[in-house]
């Protein structure tokens, strides 16, 4: 049996585009599977004059017919999902049990997790990674901890939940007190807030990892919809200013619970320049007024905190790299239209320390490299009502190619704009996409 599965995933630093690609193929999938990362990662979706920012849901709620799967990888917050269900009800979009569905291995966000993130990362002073405060790290931490994890089987089982909480919450305010003065927790309040949290939710729990097993084999079509980008995974990333799970395609698997056959064809999402929210090394990042300007024309601020990006020119080495680590089938470019206007575009293509080029890229020597650039020539135009590829300027479709033969892969879907028809299928071979 042919595997039509698709894995989405960012090749960069995050905010590649995700969404509006995941949008893009919902409409032939079965499921869409968010399985790593948390309320930290913003896929933002746009249909003619709407606009849709989301962080734990999947992006298939616009197609009929599609179950969205929040996998056991995921650390889920429950009530940043039922402020977005909420939204979505306002605009018209149900999800109910019929097409949205929470593992109930997946580990739960908890008010002392996010309280944690803050002050640590206040404490850390100068030497803070940078995270969104969302509580994502100190919930891997407690999964890999086990006996202070709250998951979401819990949320469903009122009497289990008081009682981890109570051996929980006295561990949890001795720590925050003394590492951070901070008031205690108080464990019942905790428990009513959460337990609600689980009646809303209960209908949506589900066996999630048996249930795409069952789908993979009798070959429903899948798409695994990743968060963040591979430069941030926990294992493969520019440690320790990552993120707290595999982001890659090699999280898959046991981010979803499924085989690794079933990860099926990799399409790798970039941007047409780099760009990176908070600490950590950036060799191509332009603190300039290059910069400023792909920032302002790219709209670079945040999905989830509105923190201005910091933004340079596409790396290469780096993309390469993260492509190579995840097996990825194609690529999918995005934001082309940005680099509009400018007379040359530069593009990293190795990097160099202690003198020499090096011919591996390694995540703990990016802090002391150089950069080496290759210059194009850049266009005036506008890119935003081309719809071929042949219709994009001579320099912008060199640019595309120089980028497909760095990196090693070709360039599948080229988008020059946020809305769902901006979108240039060029050597796409994903099904539904050609």
């Amino acid at each position: 049996m042919q595997n039509r599965n698709v894995t989405v995933i960012g090749l960069q630093w995050g905010d590649e585009g995700k969404g509006k690609i995941v949008d893009a193929l919902a409409k032939s999938c079965r499921y869409v599977v968010r399985y790593c990362g948390g309320a930290n990662a913003g896929h933002t979706v746009v249909v003619g004059n709407e606009k849709f920012a989301l962080h734990l849901i999947p992006c298939g709620f616009l197609h009929k017919g599609v179950m969205n799967v929040v996998a056991n990888g995921v650390a889920f917050d429950p009530g940043v999902a039922l402020e977005e269900i909420a939204a979505l009800g306002r605009r018209g979009i149900t999800l109910d049990a019929s097409n949205l569905l929470i593992s109930a291995a997946a580990n739960v966000v908890m008010p002392y997790h996010k309280l944690e993130d803050s002050l640590s990362e206040r404490q850390l002073g100068d030497g803070k990674i940078g995270t969104t405060a969302r509580g994502i790290g100190p919930c891997y931490a407690d999964r890999a901890y086990r006996m202070t994890a709250i998951r979401v089987a819990d949320l469903v089982n009122p009497d289990a939940l008081r009682k981890k909480l109570q051996t929980i919450l006295p561990i949890k305010n001795a720590i925050l007190a003394a590492l951070y003065q901070a008031q205690p927790l108080d464990a019942e309040k905790t428990a009513q807030e959460y337990i609600e949290y689980g009646r809303q939710l209960a209908p949506m729990v589900c066996n999630a990892g048996a249930l795409l097993r069952r789908a993979a084999a009798r070959g429903e079509r899948i798409m695994f919809e990743g968060g963040q980008g591979s430069m941030l995974d926990v294992d493969h990333g520019t440690h320790p200013f990552v993120t707290s799970s595999s982001v890659t395609a090699c999280g898959v698997s046991p981010g979803a619970g499924v085989p690794p056959s079933a990860v099926g064809q990799v399409v790798g999402l970039i941007k047409a320049y780099s760009t990176r929210v908070g600490a950590g090394p950036f060799p191509t990042e332009q603190a300039n007024p290059t910069g400023d300007r792909l920032r302002q024309r790219g709209r670079e601020y945040g999905t989830t905190t509105g923190r201005p990006r910091r933004c340079g020119w596409f790396d290469a080495f780096a993309v390469r790299y993260a492509a190579e680590l995840s097996g990825v089938f194609e690529l999918a470019l995005s934001l082309l239209d940005v680099l509009s206007g400018l007379k040359e575009v530069k593009v990293c293509t190795a990097y160099r320390a202690g003198g020499e080029v090096l011919q591996d890229y390694d995540p703990d020597a990016v802090a002391a490299a150089e950069p080496v650039y290759e210059t194009l020539p850049g266009w005036a135009e506008e890119l935003g009502d081309c719809r071929t590829f042949e219709q994009l300027p001579k320099a912008a479709q060199a640019y595309v190619k120089r980028i497909e033969q760095l990196v090693g892969r070709p360039v599948g879907v080229i988008s020059i704009g946020p809305e769902r028809s901006q979108t240039i299928l060029h050597n796409t071979r994903i099904e539904d996409l050609a």
